[in-house]
């Protein structure tokens, strides 16, 4: 059985990713990062319970020079934008709440640490649907990623995305096939009592659990007046 580390923010998408690496890899550690995002702190506690439930090792890395990138999702910037499947622009939204090379910052830091460790993948929950928009979540990412990871690591450290080739709907039917604790998640951009339901992220959230067919796994997280039935 391979060694991971796992990508672990509390989303849909690492909880799923993560639930499938704990069933198919040793995961030596789940990592959460803090970047100054909104979320960092519901993100975190669902790292932690997501961690908990499936027992395995969680470990948080502070990134605070990112506190400075000049990004909706991070304080003190503008807020994240409203998002509509039916009126938004999706590569519009996408660049509100970029952070430049977060994700091969994040793959980096893990590499780092799993070579140490002596993992053999690095699991991250990248997803067709999400790629679309973000360059970052592709396959073409993932494959460059792993060619420069054979230079920079000494055992060749490999990322792997179990939902890569799927929707959010496809995860959210993946998740409750392989039991993954989907009631945990946080898949908003803002940090209150409960999800907006009205940013990209739970937007996307909402229909994909609707189309689903499990919506009534996470309705509870959002307020009643955040959606629109």
């Amino acid at each position: 059985m391979k060694r991971s580390i796992c990508l672990l923010s509390g989303g849909l998408d690492s909880i799923v990713s993560t639930t499938m690496s704990n069933q198919k890899t040793k995961i030596l550690a789940a990592l959460t990062f803090n970047y100054h995002q909104r979320a960092w702190l519901q993100e975190l506690e669902a790292a932690k319970k997501v961690s908990e439930f499936l027992a395995i090792p969680h470990q948080v890395i502070t990134l605070d020079w990112m506190e400075k990138i000049s990004s909706s999702l991070i304080y003190g910037n503008h807020k994240p934008p409203e998002f509509s499947f039916k009126t938004s622009n999706p590569c519009q939204t996408a660049r509100e709440v970029w952070v430049p090379n977060r994700n091969g910052v994040f793959i980096n830091i893990a590499a780092s640490l799993a070579e140490e460790m002596e993992a053999e993948i690095i699991v991250v929950g990248f997803n067709y649907e999400e790629a679309q928009t973000f360059p970052d979540n592709s396959l073409k990412f993932v494959k460059a990623i792993n060619r420069s990871l054979t230079y920079s690591t000494l055992n060749k450290i490999k990322v792997v995305s179990f939902t890569q080739d799927m929707d959010k709907k496809e995860i959210v039917k993946l998740g409750k096939k392989i039991g993954a604790p989907l009631d945990l998640l946080w898949s908003c951009y803002y940090g209150k009592q409960a999800m907006c339901g009205q940013c990209e992220s739970c937007q996307r959230c909402i229909r994909a659990f609707k189309e689903a067919g499990y919506w009534e796994t996470i309705c509870q997280k959002f307020s009643e007046e955040s959606i629109d039935g």
